[in-house]
């Protein structure tokens, strides 16, 4: 009786912890912010949609896309890792936005009327702690190029 209980346990546990990771990110907004003297990219995901504008006078529509389910799952797991009070200490790996050698990143978390700006960082290298969530976020956005 015991196992029974410990393993339906488990189970409940699990399945609530994923259930709330989906609703924080459900709940949130992402945005993603790379740009140099020629290059320009901001991706806000908001509920399961993909805001992509690669205009920085913002003259043209942004592209809006559904987030499939699979990628979804991706970016709820990544989010889940993620903790949010770190993101405004993280420290860069490398510093090519200096000499031009990379665009200027940046990722905006807004969740529960709170915001997590992370320090600027190199466009194609993330900080470790967010670096399966942005390289995520990018790859929806080179699906639609």
């Amino acid at each position: 009786m015991k196992a029974i209980t410990m393993i339906f346990l488990a189970i409940f546990l699990g399945k609530s912890c994923t259930n709330e990771a989906q609703n924080d990110l459900t709940n949130t907004t992402i945005q993603y912010t790379a740009n140099t003297r020629g290059f320009y990219q901001k991706i806000v995901i908001i509920n399961q949609k993909a805001t992509i504008s690669r205009d920085r006078s913002e003259s043209t529509l942004p592209e809006e896309i559904n987030i499939s389910d699979a990628d979804w799952k991706e970016l709820v797991a990544a989010f889940g890792k993620i903790n949010l009070e770190e993101v405004p200490k993280l420290k860069d790996p490398t510093q090519k936005r200096l000499y031009d050698g990379a665009a200027i990143a940046n990722l905006k978390i807004r969740f529960q009327d709170q915001e997590f700006e992370s320090p600027d960082f190199d466009h194609g290298f993330p900080p470790s702690a967010i670096e399966k969530l942005v390289n995520k976020i990018v790859e929806l956005a080179k699906e639609k190029e």
